[in-house]
């Protein structure tokens, strides 16, 4: 398989995954509604109107901002997995590069669309396509629904700040989206060294000058 199939393969997989995840939750549970699988998984929907992990960013106005700059960093990233395709650099940082574009569309579409494509999820399952839609275009709320409460306790009273608080490891309710973007940015860290080897090529030549001088 050419690399340029491989990423458009694993981009179109990735986001088909991620919403077909998001409008099942969306369309069968009410919004903080819980369903355990195992003591330390559990699919919690939540939603949100900021970044991944649920982080808010500055109301409606933060909001508009943030999801314009997502349409930018994808334009930014796209442009450049082709300058990776073209290099022919190795399949995985191909995939992972692919992971963190399909992950920040995946978002992108739900900022984007949901808000006009389906009703409120308080105290009832929402509809797709609804008559009464909960928002407006850019102002759609981000799925979230899996959630790893691995171990609930209170921390030892010695730790700073938080010693003796109740603590939940892992506390974040994420989707399969912010999932890809962890995935990618592993891949690209494990393969750094082909990921950028533009600027390990400048480092190397400069201490080279140096050495010269």
């Amino acid at each position: 398989m050419s690399k340029k199939n491989l990423a458009i393969l694993t981009i179109l997989i990735t986001i088909a995954l991620d919403q077909i995840i998001k409008i099942y939750v969306k369309t069968h549970f009410t919004l903080g509604e819980d369903f355990v699988i195992f003591d330390w998984f559990r699919i919690h929907f939540v939603e949100n109107n900021g970044m991944a992990m649920g982080f808010e960013f500055g109301g409606k106005s933060g909001k508009l901002f943030l999801t314009l700059f997502r349409l930018i960093a994808v334009s930014a990233i796209i442009y450049w997995l082709i300058g990776m395709i073209k290099s022919k650099v190795h399949n995985a940082v191909i995939i992972g590069i692919s992971l963190i574009f399909s992950g920040a569309v995946g978002n992108i579409i739900d900022s984007l669309f949901y808000g006009v494509i389906f009703d409120d999820s308080n105290h009832k399952v929402a509809t797709l396509f609804a008559d009464e839609p909960y928002g407006e275009l850019l102002y759609g709320k981000v799925v979230d629904m899996f959630y790893f409460p691995i171990w609930t306790g209170n921390l030892p009273e010695w730790i700073p700040f938080v010693g003796g608080d109740l603590f939940t490891f892992f506390q974040y309710i994420f989707n399969p989206a912010d999932s890809f973007i962890f995935i990618g940015v592993s891949l690209l860290f494990i393969f750094n060294k082909q990921a950028f080897p533009k600027e390990e090529k400048k480092v190397q030549d400069f201490s080279e000058q140096k050495d010269i001088e």
